[in-house]
């Protein structure tokens, strides 16, 4: 590990003389790609100074417990040595986190996907709720929301709908949400007070460059359709709504959300690549040894990952497992807690696999 902090430390400086090399600066392509790759080591550097500063302070304490006569200094040195060792193991648990290949899909935009699952209309109204908790935590975070396309029920609920989520990191931060969310209540039809269980699917997508997924013309059918439901002046009255059927993949995606048949494409077109790139990328996984797995098989949408229990206003996260009493809260976008969970246990299996 520390080997690899050395090289670190050595390409950083290297790199902070190439990008204020005049040169480099008038090569714009150049300077931003080693921009970039400053940038993203500068945390990793920062943290090895402190591990090498606090490294020397205990070899100072050390030579002072042994070198010093005088009693109140070396009393001064053993509580100076025992905070720096107390702090050493800290450092050294985040260079190793640090260190730990970075997801590179975790600085993109995000295409979340919600379709009502298993309990007829009371999956349709959870998964609208499911949407509108997604919304509201991106609203916290300022990251802006742009809805892409919406399938309501007739009572309130949504069978199908799909966002596009744009800010720093909003992949880093949802890509754990993929899978099958189940939630325990009494609807308000049931008369008997009896708890129902339904579910309801999330998809969270990286948006994904043109340049990262080839779509041939020729793979495509699209087909426009009148827009239903509640929306604009354009909604049911022109054919603004699209539907585009990659061939090869079997793959179907609708927008009719959008003010014109331009805007409907354009935005069906992104689900399409964002779901055809994770296609790939899973079959990239599968080919990963069972020991990495962890890593890279939360995305599995047939695992129930998480219960919402209304009664005992509980949320339990399957795969942690963690249970939290905050459902009120947390149905109104207040989900960061289970996010940081969720990142702190899949880092620590990550490094398990690192070590093993």
């Amino acid at each position: 590990m520390f080997d690899k902090l050395e090289f670190i430390e050595e390409r950083f400086e290297e790199l902070g003389l190439k990008i204020s090399d005049p040169e480099v600066i008038n090569d714009q392509t150049l300077w931003q790609k080693l921009m970039k790759e400053h940038s993203e080591m500068s945390q990793i550097v920062e943290k090895y100074k402190e591990y090498k500063a606090v490294k020397q302070g205990i070899e100072e304490a050390k030579e002072m417990l042994q070198e010093s006569n005088d009693e109140e200094m070396r009393e001064l040195a053993k509580m100076e040595l025992s905070e720096l060792e107390g702090s050493i193991e800290t450092i050294e648990m985040d260079l190793k986190k640090l260190l730990l290949p970075k997801d590179p899909n975790d600085d993109r935009n995000v295409i979340l996907e919600v379709r009502a699952g298993a309990g007829g209309d009371e999956a349709g109204l959870f998964a609208a709720e499911l949407l509108r908790l997604y919304i509201r935590y991106a609203e916290r975070r300022r990251w802006k929301v742009e809805i892409l396309n919406t399938n309501e029920t007739g009572v309130g609920g949504i069978k199908e709908a799909s966002v596009m989520i744009k800010g720093q990191g909003a992949y880093s931060r949802l890509k754990f949400e993929s899978g099958t969310h189940r939630v325990q209540r009494i609807p308000q039809t049931e008369s008997g007070g009896r708890i129902h269980t339904s579910t309801a699917t999330i998809a969270v997508l990286a948006e994904v460059d043109d340049v990262e997924v080839e779509i041939k013309p020729n793979d495509l059918r699209i087909d426009v359709f009148r827009s239903s439901g509640n929306g604009g002046q354009s909604v049911n009255t022109t054919d603004s709504a699209v539907r585009i059927t990659h061939m090869p993949s079997g793959l179907v995606v609708s927008c009719q959300d959008g003010k014109s048949q331009l805007s409907n494409k354009e935005k069906a077109m992104q689900v399409l690549k964002a779901r055809l790139f994770e296609i790939e990328q899973n079959k990239q996984n599968e080919e990963i040894a069972e020991e990495r797995r962890s890593q890279v098989g939360t995305g599995d949408r047939s695992a129930k990952i998480r219960t919402y229990n209304f009664p005992q206003g509980r949320i339990t996260d399957h795969r942690i497992p963690v249970t939290m009493y905050k459902l009120d809260s947390y149905m109104q976008g207040e989900i960061d807690e289970m996010i940081d969970e969720l990142v702190t246990f899949f880092q620590a299996e990550a490094m398990k696999s690192l070590e093993a």
